[in-house]
């Protein structure tokens, strides 16, 4: 992935540099609930900041389908940001493209930073509106993408608008998602473990399909790992089951014997533990069995990519199977990278975030890169 980084940039002072970031985070109220997306963006506004760029920062924030929302105002966030920013100046402009937001723009002294609203709030965005894209080039003269949480999408932001500057680069964020999912990808050191869970298989099938052919273990766990059991003709008694895919995994799995490894003990809605799941019983956990054995294949392994929760994980007890392989993944010497909200939750919960090689911020991008497609957000990028 030879893009152009943050790091090839020269003579920043003054210019106006439109970065894209990804700022979806949940709100309650007035109030971010979470600013782990803000944060990891911190490195590469820092460097920006002492390169005296003048900063026009562009987010989208939920699903406001194409109109204001008062409910997705990234106008919490630009306070947030400030507070992370030990009070530095950040503007908020209530308009994302328009006069107000190009005389905002011009107003900014160097090292200075602007938020524009909501880019969902046009229709423009999430159609890669040409139109829309070229009104907001308008108020940068260098572009970086520091937003990898939505490179999978071929937005004005993430596309469109490259075509209007010269240059475009990777931002830190960005340029650390892909070196750590690039090593996922090329898996050159092995054991290569691949750490699976949640609920539905569909979403996860080419990306199973793709990794299979270079991991050593895939180990499966959450809702879809009972999609696999049902493969096998093992009895799932009223557990979660897309039927519709239990052909698909059955060709999988007999593609790759013995490399996936599945639950060999549940706990059921009511806590029992079970070796055998009964006809009505439903499973929402892996049980304690399962949970040794993930942690036997994960601690040996030189590369791990996890992503998905091993059982209903927002119900506590219900949580003790990914809080389990939370701590295995977390003492893994290897090069250990998670994605997906509920994993990050989970290493959160327990305290071992920061034990990981990397957090991947992007659950959808991180999976459709590592299936082997191409990203419109990165392919957009100018090349080194």
């Amino acid at each position: 992935m030879a893009k152009l980084t943050l790091a090839h940039l020269k003579d920043l002072q003054g210019r106006l540099v439109l970065c894209r970031v990804d700022y979806n985070v949940p709100l309650d109220g007035e109030h971010v609930v979470d600013d782990t997306r803000i944060v990891a963006t911190l490195p590469t506004l820092h460097t920006l900041m002492r390169k005296q760029a003048r900063i026009v920062l562009c987010s989208h924030l939920g699903r406001p389908k194409g109109k204001p929302d008062a409910r997705f105002s990234l106008r919490p966030v630009a306070e947030r940001l400030k507070e992370l920013l030990d009070g530095h100046s950040v503007g908020f402009c209530p308009h994302t493209v328009g006069a107000e937001a190009g005389e905002m723009a011009a107003r900014l002294e160097p090292g200075n930073l602007l938020l524009l609203e909501n880019l969902r709030f046009q229709p423009g965005e999430e159609a890669n509106d040409d139109g829309f894209a070229r009104q907001l080039a308008r108020l940068g003269e260098v572009y970086v993408n520091d937003a990898f949480g939505v490179a999978h999408r071929a937005h004005a932001s993430t596309v469109g608008v490259v075509k209007y500057f010269p240059q475009a680069a990777a931002g830190l964020l960005m340029e650390r998602e892909l070196e750590y999912l690039g090593k996922i990808l090329e898996a050159r050191e092995h054991p290569f473990v691949v750490l699976l869970g949640g609920a539905k298989v569909s979403d996860k099938l080419p990306f199973l399909s793709h990794l299979a052919r270079r991991a050593d273990r895939l180990l499966i766990g959450g809702g879809m790992a009972y999609t696999f059991l049902r493969a096998q003709g093992q009895p799932i008694g009223d557990s979660l089951v897309q039927l519709d895919q239990v052909e698909a995994v059955g060709k999988l799995l007999a593609q790759k014997p013995g490399q996936f490894v599945l639950p060999v003990d549940h706990v059921l809605e009511d806590g029992a533990v079970v070796t055998t799941i009964p006809a009505h019983g439903k499973a929402m956990d892996i049980g304690p069995r399962t949970r040794e054995l993930f942690a036997r294949h994960i601690a040996p392994a030189r590369i791990l990519f996890w992503n998905g929760p091993m059982g209903v994980f927002e119900r506590p007890p219900l949580d003790a199977g990914t809080l389990a392989v939370a701590q295995a993944v977390a003492a893994c010497p290897g090069i250990t990278v998670a994605g997906g909200g509920d994993s990050i939750a989970a290493l959160n919960a327990a305290g071992l975030k920061d034990k990981l090689s990397h957090i991947s911020t992007g659950g959808g991008a991180s999976l459709e890169f590592l299936s082997g497609d191409p990203l419109p957000g990165v392919a957009a990028l100018t090349e080194a």
